[in-house]
């Protein structure tokens, strides 16, 4: 059964807004209280955690789809929707956040960093928050926008200081586990690790993390054996150690011609070049491993090559090995900052991005792409004119009827606003007022002008009274 899962694709969905409240004030001999729809609530955020306790991502192996609540609607007397719930996806110390086509989203590192992965839709506008000095009695609201729903990639390299690399069976399990307290599966035959282990080792007064990755072979680069899987988890390491088995069996392999096999592995899949190496020659407990040793330790000393001659086995050579290591690592850590800063990618727009495109395809249709657009159709209740002429305004004001014109549209052509899977398409019909006629300009109501003079008021108010709030329940749509 797998219980270390390093790669996981994530569908994850943030909440929906709740719908804004189209609603009118009701009380005794107030019969034109004024609108008093309050706005939805936001939808939950879909966040990941970094969480030190939380080695794997096996869980989300298994449950890959994974949603945040949704914001409930606004309701009478100014009253605003509950938000929704976040949700909150804890993930292990060096987790890459990585979209569906391999671009980079974030790079988590560290105790408590987060990153929205997925953003909870805005609730919608009440229509007491559309009100204004023009509009001073608004027959509708805006729905809640939907969630952000999409598909990321989580792998997970290991934050560690020291890699240990080699050929399968080097070794490198019983040097882990003779150098902390980690507990590797040990076995004499190839690929016994299946995954990388990780130890804490103490040297002095330098703690400092030590991974035992499967092991490599050639071709591993490109995906032979294990290693393409597993490569990765060396990328964080400050240091790489080449754990070269002096006492194999195999004829047709020798110590120095493992490590070039193995640096070239490291060179195809990149990005290694600057890490320091050190050699470790294992097995020496062997009387045929002491004397290899002895004769390939000048040849890799020449190379520039730290070498250490240790037994895991007769738990000789380690202390040297364990302080060199802690003495590299030292002044790898005081080279950089204390603790690696988490990278998250941003792309901002350009200076001279006006929000959205226009565009003519090739059956006739003008198709506007852009944030503002596409999200103020998704909150347009188009069974409502007055809210679909509140969206020809904005849309006006945005400057799309403009681009249009600029792009040769006329009148009776077809416009598209979004993608083509979810558009809205209608025939344009430039600078010509749509939404309620009855209220002359959108969402102005005649009932709410100026008062009348005193002496009228005096004279009809009673009657005046009867009649507007007649009139104002057969235009109201919730009477």
């Amino acid at each position: 059964m797998t219980t270390f899962v390093d790669r996981v694709e994530l569908h994850v969905a943030a909440g929906n807004g709740g719908h804004g409240c189209a609603s009118v004030h009701r009380e005794k001999f107030k019969p034109l209280g004024g609108p008093d729809g309050g706005n939805g609530g936001r939808g939950g955020d879909v966040t990941l955690v970094v969480d030190q306790d939380i080695t794997t991502l096996l869980d989300y192996h298994h449950s890959p789809h994974r949603k945040a609540t949704n914001g409930q609607p606004g309701a009478g007397d100014h009253r605003t929707g509950k938000e929704g719930q976040d949700l909150v996806l804890p993930v292990p110390d060096g987790t890459v956040v990585l979209d569906k086509n391999g671009n980079v989203l974030a790079d988590l590192v560290g105790q408590g960093t987060t990153f929205v992965a997925g953003q909870g839709g805005r609730g919608g506008l009440g229509n007491a928050a559309l009100a204004s000095a023009r509009r001073k009695a608004p027959g509708f609201a805006l729905l809640g926008e939907p969630g952000e729903a999409r598909d990321i990639v989580l792998e997970l390299k290991t934050v560690a200081d020291v890699a240990l690399v080699g050929y399968p069976s080097a070794g490198k399990s019983s040097l882990i586990s003779v150098l902390s307290a980690a507990k590797p599966k040990i076995a004499d035959y190839p690929f016994t690790t299946l995954v990388p282990n990780l130890g804490v080792v103490t040297a002095g007064s330098t703690v400092y993390t030590i991974a035992d990755v499967p092991g490599l072979i050639p071709g591993a680069s490109q995906g032979r054996g294990l290693g393409l899987e597993f490569l990765r988890h060396v990328e964080r390491c400050s240091v790489l150690v080449h754990v070269l088995d002096t006492a194999t069996l195999e004829s047709d392999r020798d110590p120095v011609s493992d490590l070039d096999m193995i640096e070239e592995e490291l060179k195809q899949y990149g990005g290694l070049d600057d890490r320091p190496r050190i050699v470790v020659l294992n097995k020496i407990d062997i009387p045929d491993g002491q004397d290899l040793a002895d004769l390939i330790r000048p040849e890799l000393e020449e190379r520039g090559y730290r070498v250490f001659e240790v037994s895991a086995v007769a738990r000789t050579g380690l202390k040297e090995l364990s302080y060199a290591l802690a003495g590299v690592i030292a002044e790898a850590r005081a080279a950089k900052p204390v603790e690696e800063a988490t990278r998250i990618v941003i792309r901002p727009k350009a200076v001279d991005d006006v929000g959205f495109t226009v565009t003519l395809e090739e059956d006739g249709i003008y198709r506007v792409r852009g944030e503002k657009p596409e999200r103020w159709v998704r909150q347009t209740d188009f069974n409502n004119d007055e809210a679909v002429g509140y969206l020809a305004d904005r849309l006006n004001r945005l400057g799309v009827e403009d681009e249009l014109m600029k792009a040769g549209a006329r009148a009776g052509d077809g416009v598209a606003i979004g993608a083509e899977d979810n558009a809205v398409v209608f025939d344009w019909e430039p600078t010509v007022a749509a939404g309620a006629e009855m209220l002359g300009r959108r969402g102005e109501d005649h009932r709410l002008e100026a008062p009348r003079p005193a002496a009228q008021r005096r004279r009809d108010r009673e009657s005046e009274r009867d009649e507007a709030s007649k009139e104002y329940q057969e235009f109201d749509p919730f009477a």
